[in-house]
C-alpha cells in the first residue's frame, strides 16, 4: 500500500458509469488493461451492472466503487416507495434543483433517499466486490443531506473513500489558457472534503474531469499528467467505445477512450515519477 508524501504525485484515474452500457464495459476493460485506468464507479442498476460485475472479477487490480446514482437513472427500490425521487415514469427524476429543494425541506423525501442510498449499498455489497470509493452521479454528494447519508450509510458498508470535486483552474489554464473557470460548486466540494476528512474518508487533494467533462482528449489528458500537482490527483473520465441509449449529447466517448490508452500519457506517468493507484492503495 502506497503512502503520500507531502512532495509525491500519486494519480488514480477513474471511469464512471461502468455498468451503463456493453460499451462502457468494453471501454473499461480496455483503458484498465491496455491503458492507466486504475479505477471505475459502477452503476449498481445501469443496464449492463450484471456484465460489469464479472468483468470486474477478472481484473482484481481494478479499484471498483459505488456511483450513487439519485436521478437521471433507475432506483434500486420499487419506483412506489419513493414517489419524492422518481417521474411518473417510475424513472428517478432528471430536475436536480427540484429533488434537492424536497430532500432539505421533506422529512418524507430524506427518508426515501435513506432507503435509496442503503438500497444501493447493499446492491454493491451483494456482488462479493471490495468496495474501493463512492461517489455520485452528477455529484449530487454535494447537497449537505445527501452527503451526510452517504457517509452514514456507507460507513457500515466500509466505506473508505469519496470524491470531492476541486478542480484547480491554474492548473487547466496552463494546459489550455482559459479552460479554467471559476466554479460554483467549489465551495460545497470544500465542504465535502472537510467533513469527509474529519470523518477518517481518503479524500483526493484535486480532481480533474469538471471543466473538460465528455472531452477529455489525449493532448489534455497528456497535459494533466506533465502538470500533475502535487499530492493525491484524481482524473475522472467517461470512456466508451461510442454512444449508448441514454448517453450524453456531445460527448466524445471514444476521444476519452484513446486517451486513456494513449502509449505518451502512460510513459509520461511513468517517466515522471508518479505513483499510480486505486483508492485502497493511498487509503
Amino acid at each position: 500500500m502506497a503512502t503520500i508524501g507531502s512532495r509525491q504525485k500519486c494519480l488514480i484515474v477513474t471511469a464512471d458509469d461502468f455498468g451503463a452500457a456493453h460499451e462502457v464495459n468494453d471501454a473499461v476493460e480496455r483503458a484498465h488493461r491496455d491503458g492507466i485506468l486504475t479505477a471505475a464507479s459502477l452503476m449498481v442498476t445501469g443496464d449492463a451492472a450484471e456484465d460489469a460485475v464479472a468483468r470486474a472479477k477478472t481484473m482484481p487490480s481494478l479499484g471498483v466503487g459505488l456511483h450513487v446514482v439519485l436521478v437521471e437513472g433507475r432506483p434500486a427500490l420499487p419506483p412506489e416507495q419513493l414517489p419524492h425521487l422518481v417521474d411518473a415514469s417510475g424513472q428517478l427524476r432528471t430536475d436536480m434543483v427540484r429533488v434537492a429543494i424536497n430532500i432539505f425541506t421533506k422529512p418524507d423525501a430524506r427518508a426515501q433517499l435513506r432507503a435509496e442510498v442503503e438500497a444501493q449499498f447493499a446492491r454493491f455489497a451483494a456482488t462479493g466486490l471490495p468496495l474501493d470509493h463512492v461517489n455520485a452521479h452528477k455529484h449530487f454528494h454535494l447537497h449537505p443531506t445527501i452527503a451526510s447519508i452517504i457517509l452514514s450509510v456507507g460507513r457500515r458498508y466500509g466505506m473508505k473513500a469519496i470524491r470531492a470535486p476541486i478542480e484547480p483552474a491554474d492548473v487547466l489554464n496552463r494546459i489550455e489558457p482559459g479552460s479554467g473557470k471559476f466554479d460554483i460548486a467549489r465551495p460545497w466540494a470544500r465542504l465535502v472534503r472537510h467533513r469527509m476528512r474529519r470523518a477518517g474518508m481518503l479524500v483526493p487533494d484535486q480532481v480533474f474531469g469538471l471543466a473538460w467533462s465528455g472531452a477529455l482528449d489525449t493532448g489534455r489528458l497528456r497535459g494533466l499528467v506533465e502538470h500533475l500537482p502535487d499530492g493525491l490527483t484524481e482524473i475522472y473520465a467517461h470512456p466508451a467505445t461510442g454512444p449508448y441509449p441514454g448517453s450524453a449529447p456531445g460527448y466524445a466517448y471514444a476521444e476519452e477512450l484513446a486517451a486513456l490508452t494513449d502509449g505518451l500519457a502512460k510513459d509520461r506517468v511513468l517517466g515522471n515519477g508518479v505513483a499510480l493507484g486505486r483508492f485502497v492503495d493511498f487509503a
